[in-house]
C-alpha cells in the first residue's frame, strides 16, 4: 500500500486543499466587501433611522424607484415605490423613505414636487419645509403635491410663442408702411393732426381748451359736495382705491385666512368707514410677527344691491382695511394688496372682509378697476 493512500495523510494533497480553502475565503471576502460598497453607495439611509411618507401625482413625469428625495436641497431620502392607481381617474402614489431628523421641518402642509437636474437631468422629489402652524407628520402619512413641470409641454408652448412672435413681426412690418403713409400726410399738413402740428394757433386753442377741462375736473373732484359723498363712505379719492389692487387671487392656497363680517367692521351696510378697529388687531399682530410673502385684503358683498356699486364698495372696504394695517403695524406695505370680489352668494348681506396670507410674494398683477 502507498504511503499517500490516506488523503489527509499525504502532505502534497493537504497543502493543495489548504490553498483552495484560502482562495475561496479571499473570493468570498471580496464579494462581501464589493456588495457592501454598492449597498452603501446606493443608499446612505441604510444605517439611519427612517420613516415613510406618501404623496400623489397625476403624472410622475419619468420619476423612477430609487430616485433621490431632497429636503431643503439636501438628499434626505429615497423613492421606495411608485404605484399606479386602481381606477382610471386616480392618482399615482409615490412612497418615500426619509431620514427621521427631517420630521423637524417636514409638516402636514409641506408639498412634494418632481424636479430635474437641469433641463435633461435625473428626476428627484423635492419636499418643502412646512409652516410653524403645520401639524407634525408620522410614518405612513400622505402630504400634498404640486404638478410636475413637463419639458415637452414647455417646448410646445415655446413653439407657439415663436409662431405668435413671427405673426406679430409681420403685422408690425405692415403697420410700419401704414405709419410711413400717415406721417407723410402729417408732414404735408393734411388732416386734423397735420393741421395741429403745422398750425400753431390751432394747437394753442386746443391746448387751452384741454387745460380748462382738466382744471374743471380737478375742481369737481375737490368740490365739497362730491368730496363729502366719498368721505361718508370712508374714502376721499376713488382713484386711490386701485393703487394697490390686483386683478385676481394667487393660485396657491393661503397659509392663513382671517374673515370678518362687514357689520362688525363698518358703520353702515353701504359704507367703507371703519367703526371698530379692534377685530383687525389680530391680523396686524400676526403680519408683524410672522414672515410672509403676500397678504391680500379682499372685500366681498352679498347678493343685494347694484352690482356696479357693490364692486366699488368691496374694493373700497379692502383699501380702507389695508390702510389701517400699514399705518398701525410695521409691515412691508408693498406686500399688502387689495382686491374687490363684488357680489357672491356665500357672503352675508352686510358683506365680508377676508385677509389671506401667502408664503409666496408673487402677485398676479395690478387691477385697473373694481370687479370680479
Amino acid at each position: 500500500m502507498s504511503l499517500c493512500s490516506n488523503l489527509w495523510g499525504c502532505p502534497v494533497q493537504a497543502e493543495t486543499i489548504g490553498t483552495v480553502r484560502l482562495g475561496l475565503f479571499v473570493v468570498g471576502a471580496l464579494a462581501i466587501l464589493t456588495g457592501g460598497v454598492f449597498l452603501v453607495g446606493s443608499n446612505r439611509l441604510s444605517f439611519r433611522s427612517t420613516y415613510r411618507l406618501n404623496t400623489e401625482f397625476e403624472n410622475v413625469a419619468g420619476l423612477a424607484v430609487g430616485a433621490e428625495v431632497r429636503v431643503g436641497g439636501m438628499k434626505e431620502g429615497t423613492v421606495r415605490d411608485i404605484r399606479l392607481p386602481n381606477r382610471p381617474n386616480g392618482k399615482v402614489t409615490v412612497a418615500m423613505e426619509l431620514a427621521r431628523e427631517t420630521q423637524a421641518v417636514v409638516k402636514k402642509d409641506s408639498r412634494a414636487s418632481i424636479q430635474a437636474e437641469g433641463l435633461v437631468g435625473d428626476q428627484y422629489v423635492a419636499v418643502s419645509a412646512g409652516s410653524k402652524d403645520g401639524g407634525p407628520v408620522k410614518s405612513g402619512d400622505t402630504i400634498p403635491s404640486e404638478p410636475p413641470l413637463e419639458m415637452s409641454a414647455m417646448f410646445k408652448k415655446a413653439d407657439g410663442i415663436l409662431d405668435q412672435v413671427q405673426d406679430a413681426v409681420k403685422n408690425i412690418q405692415g403697420s410700419t408702411k401704414d405709419l410711413e403713409s400717415i406721417s407723410g400726410k402729417i408732414n404735408r399738413g393734411q388732416g386734423t393732426v397735420g393741421a395741429l402740428i403745422n398750425d400753431k394757433s390751432l394747437y394753442q386753442k386746443v391746448n387751452s381748451s384741454a387745460s380748462s377741462s382738466q382744471d374743471e375736473a380737478e375742481a369737481l373732484k375737490h368740490n365739497f359736495l362730491v368730496r363729502g359723498y366719498f368721505q361718508k363712505r370712508g374714502y376721499d379719492d376713488p382713484s386711490e382705491l386701485t393703487k394697490y389692487a390686483i386683478h385676481q387671487l394667487p393660485a396657491a392656497a393661503p397659509e392663513k385666512t382671517f374673515e370678518f363680517d362687514g357689520k362688525n367692521l363698518f358703520d353702515k351696510p353701504d359704507a367703507a368707514k371703519l367703526k371698530d378697529e379692534k377685530p383687525l388687531k389680530q391680523v396686524g399682530q400676526y403680519l408683524q410677527g410672522n414672515p410672509f410673502g403676500l397678504a391680500v385684503v379682499a372685500g366681498v358683498a352679498g347678493m343685494k344691491g347694484d352690482t356696479g356699486k357693490e364692486d366699488q364698495l368691496t374694493l373700497a372696504r379692502a383699501a380702507v382695511v389695508r390702510e389701517y394695517l400699514v399705518k398701525n403695524y410695521r409691515l412691508e406695505d408693498t406686500r399688502v394688496k387689495t382686491i374687490g370680489l363684488g357680489k357672491t352668494d356665500r357672503a352675508p348681506d352686510t358683506g365680508e372682509v377676508e385677509i389671506m396670507v401667502y408664503a409666496d410674494a408673487a402677485a398676479p398683477g395690478q387691477q385697473t378697476s373694481g370687479g370680479h
